[in-house]
């Protein structure tokens, strides 16, 4: 058996540009005489005649680094001299072949095209001195003109599968760029949820506590349950996201994702702040998972801006099914900005509310081909209104749903 360091120098050796240039310069003039001595009825062959087959195989060498007008003139010279000396009528033709082949191997279609056109005065002048008569040498211009043709036309085919190939390869080299670039964007996404919701609501309760410490002790303590619940829920969540990073092939999430039914679990940090929460959710029967997931998400970023930047009494979260659609609404009485996206003074209680939350869930909105709008209502306060389809996701990779960012459709609001 070859060992594989054989093998590997074997491979080496077969692709090497000395080899792949030299080779046919020196198995051509062998194929030559062969063919001479077969067809010459017993005339010897002399040391001029094979030198002359060598000289003639000898621009071969050139033909990966030289332009057709270079090489065509000493292809003609190539095949006058072997015609010349030697006469092998039936394998004189390889030598162009092979030059032409790896020319439009190397070239371009405009290049393989305007080669073809060019070959034709050459087979004939190379042809010419040779034959005995018109029909003789037009039997013989067809015959090398097809097999030159053949030779440009295989190399041309071969070239345009490799640029295909190429092509696909780049684009598949991007598609994964996309990708990675997605799912970056949607980690991001979730560490931003867990994080903002669990700290914005550590940070109130741990102030209920520190407020009730000493005239009520006991709802102090219930208060620091509750931060050591949320801290726990938080990580244990930042746990499964950043797996993904450590092993991919761990992608998928440990449990299944939050949905409506979860919703309740997120208002426990504004309600030990003494904010009221009502909660209107219809049933999550026949709601896709990734629709449930987006609104859970909608939902926890808009009760964590109730609790970052508004002065709020009570908040009311509503959840309605509709005709192929839910939409999500959170309102709060809390303080609101007069023109959208214009700061208003922090001892008023108004803080701007338009940013990466804000828009992470119009993308997650966006990602279902949903609308989302935030703003101040008239009356006072703040509302989140999200509208999300209920069909389109079933047909889609609830991780792409996450992260795709393009532009929705849905109902005017």
């Amino acid at each position: 058996m070859i060992s594989g360091a054989v093998v590997q120098r074997l491979q080496r050796f077969h692709r090497s540009p000395v080899v792949l240039d030299w080779l046919p310069v020196l198995l051509v003039p062998i194929v030559l005489v062969i063919d001479a001595a077969l067809s010459s009825l017993g005339k010897p062959i002399g040391v001029v005649n094979v030198l002359c087959a060598f000289a003639a195989a000898a621009p071969l060498a050139l033909r990966r680094h030289v332009s057709f007008p270079v090489l065509a003139p000493l292809l003609v010279g190539g095949v006058t001299l072997v015609l010349w000396q030697l006469h092998p009528a039936n394998t004189v033709v390889v030598i162009p072949m092979i030059a032409l082949f790896e020319l439009a191997l190397n070239g371009d279609r405009r290049r393989s095209l305007w080669m073809s056109v060019a070959i034709v005065p050459c087979v004939v002048i190379s042809v010419i001195p040779f034959a005995s008569g018109f029909s003789h040498i037009t039997s013989i211009v067809i015959r090398n003109t097809a097999f030159v043709l053949l030779a440009i036309a295989a190399g041309e085919v071969i070239r345009s599968r490799r640029v295909s190939e190429q092509r696909m390869v780049e684009t598949a080299e991007q598609e994964t760029l996309r990708r990675v670039g997605e799912e970056r964007l949607r980690i991001a996404r979730e560490i931003h949820d867990v994080v903002a919701h669990a700290m914005t609501a550590i940070n109130v309760q741990a102030g209920v506590a520190a407020h009730l410490l000493e005239r009520d002790p006991g709802q102090a303590y219930g208060a620091l349950r509750n931060i050591k619940h949320t801290s726990g829920a938080a990580l244990t969540d930042l746990r499964s996201t950043l797996d993904v990073l450590r092993d991919p092939s761990a992608a998928a999430p440990l449990g299944p994702p939050a949905g409506l039914g979860d919703i309740a679990e997120l208002t426990g940090g504004l309600r030990s702040a003494g904010v009221a929460v009502t909660l209107d959710i219809d049933s999550a029967a026949e709601v896709p998972a990734a629709v449930q997931s987006v609104a859970y998400r909608i939902v926890q970023e808009a009760l964590t801006n109730v609790a970052r930047h508004a002065r709020a009494t009570s908040t009311t979260v509503s959840v309605r099914r509709g005709p192929g659609a839910i939409t999500v609404d959170v309102v709060d009485d809390g303080a609101a900005l007069t023109t959208p996206g214009a700061p208003a003074p922090a001892e008023a209680g108004g803080v701007e509310r338009h940013g990466n939350g804000v828009r992470g869930m119009r993308e997650r909105a966006a990602a279902l081909g949903g609308t989302l709008e935030a703003g101040p209502r008239d009356g006072g306060g703040w509302r989140v209104h999200a509208w999300l389809p209920m069909s389109a996701p079933t047909q889609r990779d609830e991780t792409a749903l996450a992260a795709v960012e393009r532009k929705g459709g849905g109902p005017p609001q």
